[in-house]
Formats: C-alpha cells, sequence, structure tokens
C-alpha cells in the first residue's frame, strides 16, 4: 500500500541545486520533502560531485575538499534543518491537477503544491579499456576540465581532450594554461565547433589535433600514464603519454520525469524564465543542470537553487492571497 505524505515542496535530486533549495525552504518553515534517489549506474545521490574526489573551487574550502565529503555537509545541513530525504527514485510526476503528486519506486506518494526539479545532468563519458571506475576515472580521467584540470597531477603535463564541439575547444585552451601540451583527439577530419573556437584553439601553439582519431585504451599504475590511440582511416596505433585525459563529448540533462509536460529546449534541458528557475507550469521551478547548459558549477547549480527556493516561498504566498 502505497505511503502518502503532504508537503508545501517537493524537492527532486540530491546535487548542489537541491540541497541548497531544501535548506532555504526548511528554514522558510516550508517543511521540505526531498527525493535523493539511489546509487545507480557509478553515481551516487549527491550528483556528479560524487564522481570527482578533491574539490578546490567551491567557495569555504581553502585547501579543498572531497566531492563526496561536500555532498554530504549538504545533506547534514539540510537534515539539520528537519528537510525529509527520501531514498527513492521518482517514478513519474501527476502535473495535470494540483496539488502535483510525486511518485517514488518504492511506494511512497508525496503531494505537493510546488515542485523543484534539482536532477541534474550527467556528462557523458566513452567507453574503453582503463576508463571507468576500475580504471583511470578520477585518477586522470574526468569529464571536467573547469572542475578539475588545475589539480596537481595535470600541472605541466600533456594532457588531451576528446570532443570537436565549442565545449572542447573551450576545455582544452583553458588547459593551456595548466599542461605542457594539449591534444584534441576527433574521430573526424573537421571540429563541429565554431570558427571563432576553432581558431582559439587551432592559433594556440600549446595545442595539437589528432584528427581521424580514437582512444582505445587508457593505461598507468595508480594514476594515467597514457593512451593508446587509432586512427579511424588508416588503422594505424600508437602510445599517447599523458596525466589527463577530459571527455569533452556533451551532457544529457536528467529531464525524462517532465517531458511532454513541462517544455524543454532543443537539448532537452528545462525551459526556464530567463534569470529565474520558473518553468512552463506554473508551481514547477527548476534548478541546477537539468536547466543551465552552459555553467554546470557546483557554486552556480548552489544559486539556482536559492533562486528556487525564493521563488517557491513567493509562489506559495499568492496561492495563500488568492
Amino acid at each position: 500500500m502505497a505511503k502518502e505524505l503532504r508537503t508545501k515542496v517537493c524537492i527532486i535530486g540530491s546535487g548542489p541545486a537541491a540541497h541548497t533549495a531544501a535548506i532555504y525552504t526548511a528554514r522558510a518553515e516550508l517543511s521540505p520533502i526531498l527525493f535523493e534517489g539511489i546509487p545507480m549506474g557509478g553515481v551516487m545521490p549527491g550528483g556528479q560531485l560524487t564522481t570527482t574526489t578533491d574539490v578546490e573551487n567551491f567557495p569555504g574550502f581553502p585547501k579543498g575538499v572531497l566531492g563526496v565529503e561536500l555532498m554530504q555537509k549538504f545533506k547534514d545541513q539540510s537534515e539539520h534543518f528537519n528537510t525529509k530525504i527520501i531514498g527513492e527514485w521518482v517514478e513519474r510526476l501527476d502535473l495535470g491537477a494540483r496539488p502535483f503528486k510525486v511518485h517514488g519506486g518504492e511506494g511512497t506518494v508525496v503531494v505537493a503544491d510546488a515542485i523543484i526539479m534539482a536532477t541534474g545532468a550527467v556528462a557523458r563519458r566513452l567507453s574503453f579499456k582503463g576508463s571507468d571506475e576500475s580504471g583511470f576515472w578520477s585518477k586522470g580521467i574526468s569529464a571536467c576540465a573547469v572542475c578539475d584540470g588545475a589539480a596537481p597531477i595535470f600541472r605541466n603535463k600533456p594532457l588531451a581532450v576528446i570532443g570537436g564541439g565549442d565545449s572542447a575547444m573551450e576545455e582544452a585552451v583553458f588547459l593551456t594554461k595548466f599542461g605542457s601540451k594539449v591534444y584534441i583527439v576527433h574521430r573526424r577530419d573537421a571540429l563541429r565547433a565554431s570558427k571563432i573556437m576553432q581558431r582559439r584553439a587551432l592559433d594556440n601553439p600549446k595545442i595539437e589535433v589528432l584528427w581521424d582519431s580514437v582512444v582505445t585504451e587508457a593505461y598507468g599504475d595508480n594514476l594515467l600514464k597514457g593512451v593508446k590511440i587509432r586512427n579511424v582511416k588508416s588503422g594505424e596505433e600508437r602510445d599517447l603519454e599523458l596525466s589527463g585525459l577530459f571527455f569533452a563529448i556533451g551532457h544529457d540533462p536528467a529531464s525524462q520525469l517532465v517531458q511532454g509536460v513541462v517544455d524543454l529546449d532543443e537539448e532537452k534541458y528545462i525551459k526556464t524564465v530567463p534569470g529565474s528557475t520558473v518553468t512552463s507550469v506554473p508551481g514547477v521551478f527548476a534548478a541546477g543542470d537539468v536547466q543551465d547548459k552552459k555553467w554546470r558549477q557546483a557554486v552556480t547549480a548552489a544559486g539556482s537553487g536559492c533562486m528556487a527556493a525564493l521563488e517557491v516561498e513567493h509562489y506559495l504566498a499568492t496561492l495563500e492571497d488568492a
């Protein structure tokens, strides 16, 4: 039998956006209920930060902090202010009538006047020998150069970015600040990036493009030491010495729950009114990477979680006044 809970606001997610929204709404005495999900696909509740090691660019931690530890502190603070956290995935939402209903995967149903979608996005990763958690993921392989590129293990070492779009060019240029040389590994003979971004990368003396190439294997000891590269046209293989390999092949926003109900853009990110977290459905708000395709940082996600909480508080006040 389903267990039904009633609240003013239900938050779906477990990263910085979700927990910041929880902290703010809890302190506003809105009694938030937060669905944090369960471990799945190598990602724990807490989102993408749980797949990283040292986080050195989140304010308040001058010596850095482990991603898992940072997210535990977020969760501890949410619970300190009496956020109710449910360890279930959300199976579906009923948004056709108010109050809304949120159906958890183990039978919990939450009835809420407002919902904050903070389900995040997942960086696309390539699969080859040595690329996963049993290999060199977070030990030299990453999907966020801006997050991890300044780490000591990458300083003055050869690095590589896989991709051919604007994000790949931007990350490659960024990495030239730290690496001794930066390779762009691209499986085609032409880049997809805009002309201006191509120019910035190709004109940089520290960047070299490896055309028509794919990575087939990563190797090392405790840390990444190199990769095997195969030319897709000639079939020739060679070793490339590297200390860092960064995937820059896009992200997939976790917006499936609201697809067909809330307006999404062409890449499936939730559309919000510029400068706000308001979606196309009154009472449904979106914060963090599920609506942010540009910045995708922990601190910007936390900021948008704050915005969502304050906008929910205002929205609920208008309901009471109606």
